[in-house]
Parts: structure tokens; sequence; C-alpha cells
């Protein structure tokens, strides 16, 4: 009997945490995560055969890389050690390595071996196993809410399959926390309690995607409810309300509803801050959404879309900027990502601004609305063919690398639409340069005016 096998009487199941009582015994209890452990995926069909492979499950805490270890420990035939990266050092894996080679030579029965944080493993010790699981005398199943790319050394990551386990979404979260009121064996089902809709938000909001934090949550709210209400008329529900749960997890319920009104309110406040240079406001309207439960990747994608929009090429790295903020949230999740979703709000909020840029395209849409689809100059066509050649597909066309400064003029629009000009630079930031080096060959193409 290994730690996943233990088992305790009725008595004993009430003192462990509601989180660890609902925690899923097989796949079709698991919630979420269905690209890795849906109907037909490749690990959940190698857990109902029997037929695991080595594999390192990152995600962030309370995704389910615990459960799945668990699930695959009472489905397989395997002998299922669980190791912790945290208390083991080289002695303890070299015991579990001639454990595994004397069980297969004698029992002919192979090992599956758990290691939780795997990160927290250094390359001595990762190395002290790798060859082990090349050889297949060692199934691993490593669990890490660190980048494995960056934490498990590469000859042993080359031989894992990487499943990546997101923060779980809403509704998952709330169907987690139905179960867990409703149990009557593993939950909270006995103490005939209904969780408020307002109560069951502010769960899910604070819990960051994390079911575990949201279960031991709704474990406090649960205990402050019954507490407070004392025994109930038998067939009376108890209701575990929105106050119950503020003072078990104390944080109160932020306004914002983000399907409603101030969710538009608070996103617009938040946009004009970072377009008005303010990054104190910027700061308390992107704290405001992300602490009432905001998708923080909705808040980047509008970020990104300001750094073009609004900032442009006056400051042609904010672009970059909020793109490598939306990647650093993916990898690290709440509440370290959020720091680099506060640094690209600083940043945009400080930066040049121009919006050159969305005028000149919407100048451009105009402009191809009204024109319609004239043709392309001939001396631009592409000409792949002796046939288009002969047309006049390409003829006379200037390349510009032949050329001083690799410019020279040459139309490029539209005959109808020869001379127009949409992209207006502004004199700042690195628009300023910009305008510069296109006033410089105007004045070029104003002396030399192409035929």
């Amino acid at each position: 009997m290994n730690l996943f096998d233990a088992k305790c009487d009725a008595a004993g199941t009430e003192t462990r945490p509601l989180a660890e009582r609902m925690r899923p015994q097989a796949l079709e209890e698991f919630v979420g995560q269905q690209a890795v452990v849906g109907p037909g995926s490749l690990l959940a069909q190698a857990i109902r055969h029997d037929r695991l492979f080595s594999i390192i499950l990152w995600g962030p805490p309370g995704s389910g890389k615990t459960t799945l270890a668990r699930i695959v420990s009472r489905r397989t035939g395997a002998h299922f050690v669980h190791f912790s990266a945290v208390l083991a050092g080289i002695k303890e894996i070299r015991a579990v390595i001639e454990e595994a080679r004397d069980r297969l030579s004698h029992h002919a029965k192979a090992t599956i071996l758990f290691v939780d944080e795997i990160h927290r493993f250094n390359k001595a010790q990762q190395d002290a196993f790798l060859h082990h699981v090349e050889s297949g005398l060692l199934t691993l199943i490593g669990a890490t809410t660190e980048n494995p790319s960056f934490e498990v050394i590469p000859a042993l990551l080359s031989r894992c399959r990487v499943l990546t386990l997101d923060a779980l979404c809403e509704d998952d979260l709330k169907r987690l926390l139905q179960r867990a009121v409703e149990d009557p064996d593993r939950g909270l089902g006995r103490h005939r309690l209904q969780l408020e809709d307002a109560a069951g938000d502010h769960l899910v909001r604070t819990s960051g995607g994390d079911a575990r934090t949201a279960l031991n949550h709704l474990e406090m709210a649960a205990f402050l409810t019954l507490a407070r209400q004392g025994p109930t008329t038998s067939g009376v529900l108890r209701r575990i309300g929105l106050n119950d749960v503020e003072q078990a997890i104390q944080q109160k319920a932020l306004r914002y509803d983000k399907s409603g009104e101030e969710h538009y309110n608070i996103i617009s406040a938040f946009h004009k801050s970072l377009r008005g240079s303010d990054p104190d406001a910027a700061l308390y309207w992107l704290a405001r959404m992300l602490m009432a439960g905001e998708d923080p990747l909705y808040v980047a994608r509008r970020m990104i879309r300001f750094a073009s929009e609004d900032v442009g090429n006056a400051d042609p790295y904010a672009l970059r900027m909020t793109l490598s903020a939306a990647e650093a949230y993916r990898q690290l999740g709440p509440p370290e990502g959020e720091l680099a979703l506060a640094q690209a709000a600083v940043y945009l909020a400080t930066a040049s601004k121009s919006n050159s840029i969305y005028a000149a395209y919407g100048r451009v849409q105009e402009s191809v609305r009204k024109t319609g689809t004239p043709p392309v100059p001939l001396h631009i066509r592409n000409a792949p063919t002796p046939l288009m050649k002969t047309l006049g597909y390409g003829g006379g066309y200037k390349y510009a690398h032949d050329y001083t400064e690799a410019f020279t003029p040459q139309n490029y629009l539209p005959e109808a639409l020869t001379g127009s000009q949409f992209y207006f630079p502004r004199e700042h930031g690195y628009e300023k340069m910009i305008k510069q080096r296109l006033d410089h060959w105007r004045r070029i193409k104003a002396q030399k005016p192409d035929k």
C-alpha cells in the first residue's frame, strides 16, 4: 500500500480538508483539461489501457497534476511510487531504482515513479534516474508549476511527453463547487447547504483558477454558515451567502460585472488612463479588474491593441512589450504573472503616443471602399512565366537595392491613387525619425518624379 492507497473511516474522512476529500477518483470525475484527458485523448487512452509513458505535467497550482497521478495509481497494474522532490536526495533516488530493478527481475512488475515538484531536483538528481527512464526501468510522471524547458535537463525532457494543464475556467470551478456542496459522502451534502450565486461567483473569482483554493475557501465559508445559523429544521437549506465567503477569505467582493456596464466602464477608464499617460491611474484600474476576477489575458489583449492603436510607431517596442507580457502571464499564471501585465501597463502609459497607424489604416479602408479594386500596376506585378513577361508584367521595375540609399522614385499604388498619402507620422518618439526619412524620400521623388 502506498500513500495514495490509504483509506479512512467515516470519522477520519471528515478530518481531511474538503479539497482532499473531493479529489476525483477516476477520469470520469475529472473536471477540465479536456485537451489533455478528454475522451479519445492520448493520456486518457494510456490510463485506461494501463500503457502509460513518461510524462511531465506542467500547470499552475490546483490544475489537477497530482489528481491525475493519483488516478494513474488506482488504475495501473505497475507498482506506483510517490516521490517528493522537496524531501528526497540522491540516496533515496538510488534506493527507488534498486527496488524497481528487483521488482522487475523477481516479480516482472514495472514501476511508475511520480515526482512531485520535479523542478526542485537539481541536475545531479535528475541525472541519477535519467538512464533508468531511458531504459524503461522507470516510467516517470513529473509534476511542475515551472516551465520544464528551464527546470528539467534536456536529456530527461527529450524522453518525456510534456502535457500542459491550464488554470481551470469559471464553469469548471462552479461545477466543482456545486459537486462539493451536494456530495453527501465526500462533500458537504449531509449539512444541507445551498451556495448562493453571488457567493459562488466570489469564490471562483478569488481562486485564480485553482481548484484547491476554491474548495478550501468553500469549506471555511460553510463552517461559518453552520456556526452562524446553528440547528435548522429538517428539510430547510442553510444558505452560504456572499458575506460568509467574504468573511471566510477576508476579501471583499469588488463591484464588477464582466458582462455588464461596470466592465465596460472600467476597461474604458484603463484605456483612457494609458492614452492620457497616467501610469498611476492605469495601475489602479488594472488592479481593480484583476482583483475582481477579470480574465488577465483579456486585459493583455486590450493592451496589445492599445500598443498599435495609441502608441504605434512612436515607440515600436511597445507592441513587443505587450506581447511578451501576455506570454509571461501564460507561463507564470497568477499572482506572479500579474506583475508582467503591470510592467506593460506602465510602459504603455509612459511611452510616446501616436495614433497615426490607426488613422492611416482608417483612411486606407475608406479609400478601398470608394475606389473598389483598381488593377495592380504592371511594373510591380509578379511575372513567373514567359507569357506574363511578354504582356509587360514586371517590366520597368526598379530594384531598390541597386540605388543609393536603397531608394529610387517609383509608383507602387494603382494609377488612380498615384500621389495619395495615408500615413502622417507625428513629430515625436520614433515617428519623428520616420517622418524625417519620409520627407527626405519625398524630396527626392519631387526632384525625379517617376514616369
